[in-house]
């Protein structure tokens, strides 16, 4: 779904940024701006600040900013599109829909109505089991049982479903309305009719402990029911339904979104109670998926609030399956700026009885030491292989094969080639070529040099190319200007390509040079990085989340170009060429993005070491600006300066 740029900033002139922000972050008046506690990361003084003026967020002790459809991106996880149809119904704009049909457009228009009418539902019938859980003693005393507070409880909107088979027809006047069967409240059995010649209905839930189940804007979708005392089944879910579907939800990930981002990383587990004790107890950033395993839509939608993951497990046969269902699931998205772990407790514990008989320094120092990523494909390659002998090995790189296979490009499944060569006895060039017809696109030029355990690898050729930080000054909106780029390129030789071999050709390969005002220069540095993201969409997700924020923040052409890719990604996933071309019809920037395409000749490939390094020194420089932008306040000001000091560590160790 391709959304034009002008009803974006249409959106964007008309949608309040205070109003967005304010559905979930108290805001008081501060001089021009409004400020309050950053959502972002944790803080005892306001530092993050909203302009009714320049329409725009900022935090100055973490430095999160950005404009409404941003904020819901970053804080409620919103994908762009999710975002910019958010605002959009807000507003009671419609959306572009130009390549649709009148039928689609209606259909679309009803789907979104029902969605809308099944989450009201929903949200009474929370509302009604609240308020019989304060006044049924028996439950209550169960969840003191569990060791939860009245505070916890109201924090994650836990209730209760009374005995009785019609319970819900006290919430709902007109218990026979269909919506009660679709939202999965109550169940309908057709074939058998009542006196009244209806079909008999009844609730779903009845006489268990209900844990709302909310997505991420907080609208709740569905619920978890476990029983109170003995009986099958010990924990019921609401089925599939058009709001609600349990490969794609995580328990408790509306609630804990800000602990994550604080604490750094997401804790994930198997079920609703240890979300609910967890957080209790100072681990708020657990989030659980709803009785099945995990998928790549949940890894996907946890990576939208940060990089980095551990997944707890009990440590039985039954969690080490999981945990294998896990990795795989985790793999295609293993980038080398994201980290996921694996966690095995003890047999006899789970998260919640753990970290109370631990207490939570103990489980905290349990969670250090969960098994990285790498170490666990490993391990699970060679489950029952004998290593000692040539067939277990080689049995083991069978097993090795598919698992690196889903690994997307990068530094990581470098040294995991090498890390399972080694293990195989094997040289990973041999292992390599041996894999060859499992991985095709494993061409980067890279993969030739890969060396065997303890050999120093060397340096990529375009490292001498790569302009030093020191080299440049002055405002990062230099980096928009040609004399900058021609300044910061490598030198021309006298043929007219690069002085060495062009970045990312293959041997004997030139790369077309631009022509501006008479004079030959090389692409400029957006354009290379653009080329590859058109090329190869998946390299989008290799990024980490502020170089997203860095490139689509540039000056058009380019930032409005990859905020777009970034929306195809969210909506469609990785596309070939042909299919974003499609997309890009009618786009303002729509000749740019093809004459980026039509200067690849052939024979020329995207080099990701040379748009990594590229990445690298946009950063740098950004951060050098922001440093000078803060030098007046640094004095005043201890946020300013507490920032100022983390980027000065940045720079030093990047």
């Amino acid at each position: 779904m391709a959304i034009p740029q002008t009803f974006i900033q249409e959106l964007l002139n008309r949608v309040d940024v205070v109003d967005v922000v304010g559905r979930y972050v108290q805001l008081k008046k501060g001089g021009a701006n409004l400020m309050g506690l950053c959502p972002f990361h944790g803080e005892k003084s306001p530092s993050f600040s909203v302009s009714p003026t320049k329409q725009f967020y900022h935090c100055f002790g973490c430095g999160a900013n950005g404009n409404a459809i941003g904020f819901l991106m970053e804080h409620a996880g919103m994908s762009f599109i999710e975002a910019v149809k958010d605002l959009a119904q807000q507003t009671g704009m419609q959306i572009p829909e130009d390549d649709a049909s009148p039928q689609d457009r209606e259909r679309a228009a009803q789907q979104r109505q029902k969605q809308v009418t099944l989450t009201d539902v929903l949200e009474k019938a929370a509302q009604a089991y609240a308020k019989h859980l304060k006044a049924t003693p028996r439950a209550v005393d169960y969840l003191k049982g569990r060791g939860l507070s009245g505070q916890i409880a109201k924090t994650f909107g836990l209730g209760y479903a009374p005995e009785g088979w019609r319970a819900l027809a006290s919430v709902f006047p007109d218990y026979q309305d269909p919506l009660l069967v679709e939202s999965g409240m109550v169940i309908e059995h057709e074939d058998e009719k009542g006196a009244d010649g209806q079909s008999k209905r009844y609730d779903r839930f009845r006489d268990r402990i209900m844990f709302p189940i909310r997505n991420v804007k907080g609208e709740c979708i569905g619920f978890g029911g476990r029983v109170l005392d003995k009986g099958e089944p010990k924990y019921l879910n609401s089925p599939e339904t058009p709001v609600f579907s349990k490969g794609r939800e995580l328990y408790g990930l509306f609630e804990g979104r800000t602990a994550i981002r604080v604490a750094g990383y997401a804790l994930v587990t198997e079920g609703y109670m240890d979300v609910v004790a967890l957080a209790q107890l100072g681990f708020a950033n657990a989030v659980a998926t709803l009785g099945t395993a995990c998928t790549a839509d949940h890894v996907q939608k946890l990576f939208r609030f940060t990089d980095s993951v551990v997944f707890s497990f009990d440590g039985d046969s039954a969690g080490r399956r999981a945990a294998r269902k896990a990795l795989d699931a985790a793999l295609p998205f293993a980038t080398d700026v994201r980290t996921v772990k694996f966690l095995f407790l003890p047999q006899e514990h789970d998260p919640d009885s753990y970290i109370r008989e631990h207490g939570q320094e103990g489980f905290a120092a349990y969670v250090a030491k969960a098994v990285p990523l790498s170490k666990f494909m490993i391990d699970a390659a060679g489950e029952g292989c004998d290593l000692d002998t040539a067939e277990g090995r080689a049995h083991m790189a069978s097993n090795a094969r598919p698992l690196w296979s889903l690994l997307p490009d990068g530094t990581l499944k470098h040294q995991l080639l090498a890390e399972i060569a080694d293990t195989v006895l094997i040289d990973s060039r041999e292992l390599l070529q041996i894999w060859q017809p499992a991985a095709p696109h494993y061409k980067n030029s890279s993969s030739s040099r890969i060396q065997g355990k303890g050999q120093r690898p060397k340096p990529p050729e375009y490292a001498d190319a790569v302009p030093h930080f020191e080299e440049f000054s002055g405002n990062f909106a230099d980096l928009h200007d040609e004399g900058a780029y021609a300044a910061s390129l490598p030198a021309l030789s006298a043929a007219g390509g690069f002085a060495g071999r062009s970045f990312g050709a293959k041997p004997g390969a030139t790369r077309p040079p631009r022509r501006i005002a008479g004079r030959v220069l090389p692409a400029g540095r957006e354009d290379r990085v653009l080329r590859l993201m058109l090329t190869d969409p998946q390299s989008w997700d290799k990024l980490s989340g502020e170089e997203h924020v860095l490139l689509c923040e540039l000056p058009a052409p380019h930032g409005p170009l990859f905020v777009w890719l970034e929306s195809q990604l969210h909506e469609h996933g990785p596309q070939p060429w042909a299919a974003l071309r499609e997309g890009l019809r009618e786009h303002p920037h729509e000749k740019h993005a093809i004459d980026q395409i039509a200067q690849l000749h052939e024979g020329i490939e995207c080099d990701w070491n040379e748009v990594r390094a590229i990445l690298d020194q946009l950063l740098k420089l950004k951060r050098q600006q922001e440093m000078v932008d803060l030098l007046p306040r640094v004095l005043a000001d201890p946020a300013a300066r507490q920032r100022y000091e983390e980027l000065s560590a940045l720079l030093k160790n990047s």
